[in-house]
């Protein structure tokens, strides 16, 4: 979702690190899955691209990792 929004505002990977004030490395390592990554960074790039991250209460039958 986050390659789709980055491309739909026609911004490259440069250009968000730069408007969030991280690596463009941090932004690639993130579009590509990477596992773990500190949250007030992600928030930076989240906002660069007009998203938010939502969390949920799983359902009493959902599985744990």
């Amino acid at each position: 979702m986050m390659v789709e929004r980055r491309r739909a505002l026609g911004l490259r990977q440069a250009d968000v690190a730069d408007l969030a004030g991280v690596s463009e490395r941090f932004v690639r390592e993130l579009e590509s899955g990477k596992p773990s990554v500190r949250l007030d960074l992600l928030q930076r790039v989240l906002d660069v691209l007009g998203l938010e991250l939502l969390v949920q209460v799983r359902s009493a039958g959902a599985s744990r990792p």
